[in-house]
């Protein structure tokens, strides 16, 4: 099975319509206030019109309410929801569509220990860079995600045109994310990049 790529953070329509002309399976959409590239849900809607299905819309959230996040997915017709935040374990449950949770990993025991906490549709890991939830492109050792099936994981942080290809390769994920591996300045990709990044983890 092909390894799913999920570009993230895309905060305009020309990028969203490029990276799924370049064969991207999920654009990310980040909700979070505090992040560089964060999306109103005005913003947002003129973004998800420029995503066809079957095209995954993502939303990204950090400690939102229930109710916030239930508004954006309907408003904006997320496919999936990603939360990257504190969330307890019960805000993974009950929506109506996949729920990826990512985790910030400094070692194998921390990846253990998200297996054992959590059980959402997707892991999505990434390195522990000591910053507000993540986000900054930290990357971690593949073989610690080795305990997370396979078929459940996606692989973030510190991925680029230059590395995708070894991270598949190493662990055949459901997915590879990337937002900042592919841009020319926080929330702008670069087309080459992106196109580059797609091509390398599709043809591993």
């Amino acid at each position: 099975m092909t390894v799913r790529v999920k570009i993230c953070g895309v905060t305009r329509a020309a990028d969203a319509t490029m990276a799924v002309a370049a064969g991207a399976d999920m654009i990310g959409l980040n909700f979070y206030p505090s992040s560089r590239r964060f999306v109103s849900t005005e913003r947002a809607l003129v973004v998800a019109a420029a995503v066809p299905s079957p095209v995954w819309k993502v939303g990204v959230f950090v400690n939102s309410s229930r109710a916030e996040v239930e508004e954006i997915r309907h408003r904006v017709g997320l496919d999936a929801l990603q939360f990257h935040g504190d969330e307890p374990a019960e805000m993974l449950a009950g929506w109506p569509c996949p729920v990826i949770r990512a985790f910030r990993i400094a070692s194998a025991a921390d990846a253990s220990a998200a297996l054992d906490s959590s059980s959402p549709a997707y892991y999505l890991l990434e390195g522990d860079a000591g910053a507000d939830y993540g986000g900054v492109g930290a990357g971690f050792k593949w073989a610690w995600a080795r305990e997370i099936p396979a078929s459940r994981l996606i692989v973030a942080g510190g991925l680029k045109p230059e590395n995708v290809a070894d991270a598949v390769r190493s662990l055949r994920p459901f997915g590879v994310d990337v937002a900042s591996g592919v841009e020319s300045e926080p929330g702008i990709k670069d087309a080459a990049a992106t196109a580059e990044f797609i091509q390398n983890a599709k043809s591993t």
